[in-house]
């Protein structure tokens, strides 16, 4: 399927992914303002969602916060604590119902997610007439799921516009992008849960328009 700027965009995020695929790989954070406004590729967006995962100290909130006044919309969940010491805070039931019920109001659902466990979300929504988009780190995105997606961002194809570097540190030249799952030119795609507070806004983040 082929994008167009008439397509009505659903964005969902999956928070916990993107922000550890983020620090193992790169050392650094996502700049999720940055990423949304590239995989809308100017098409209006219906919704913008961000999975997140809220931990007892609530040390998160910076993050959150940045997140909302960009115009992307939190669900937030508990972090499940057991007594094994195992930490959970699992999105992906909560993000396929949603995808489920915006499919029949979007044109195209951007999955931003590697996770393989929304290969049958994408398929499904493929089967009912929605484009399905994956946006994640190209390292650590599963290979069925590159394959079946309608169109493939790697956000580690450009660093410099999708992550918030560690002060001193650079990327180095930028890696050359993968393509979309056999379609045209790669997509040119605010950051994730911060390990201290107050660092968790990103300079001259800006707004995103949502239009419902």
């Amino acid at each position: 399927m082929i994008q167009r700027p008439d397509q009505r965009v659903a964005i969902l995020i999956d928070a916990q992914n993107m922000y550890h695929s983020a620090k193992h790989l790169h050392g650094a954070k996502v700049n999720f303002g940055a990423l949304v406004q590239a995989v809308a590729a100017g098409r209006p967006i219906i919704r913008a969602i961000a999975y997140v995962a809220k931990s007892k100290t609530g040390e998160e909130q910076a993050f959150f916060d940045a997140l909302s006044q960009s115009g992307i919309e939190l669900k937030i969940k508990d972090v499940q604590e057991f007594a094994s010491g195992e930490k959970k805070a699992d999105w992906d039931v909560g993000m396929t119902v949603d995808a489920v019920k915006l499919a029949p109001r979007a044109d195209a659902i951007v999955l931003v997610t590697g996770d393989g466990d929304f290969v049958p979300l994408v398929e499904y929504l493929k089967a009912h007439g929605v484009m399905a988009e994956v946006a994640a780190f190209s390292e650590s995105t599963n290979a069925k799921l590159k394959e079946v997606a309608d169109h493939y961002t790697d956000v580690s194809a450009d660093p410099e516009q999708f992550l918030l570097l560690p002060h001193g540190k650079t990327e180095g030249r930028r890696r050359q992008g993968s393509r979309p799952a056999g379609h045209g030119p790669q997509n040119r795609p605010n950051q994730g849960p911060s390990d201290r507070p107050g660092r968790d806004v990103a300079p001259g983040l800006r707004k995103i328009k949502i239009t419902y």
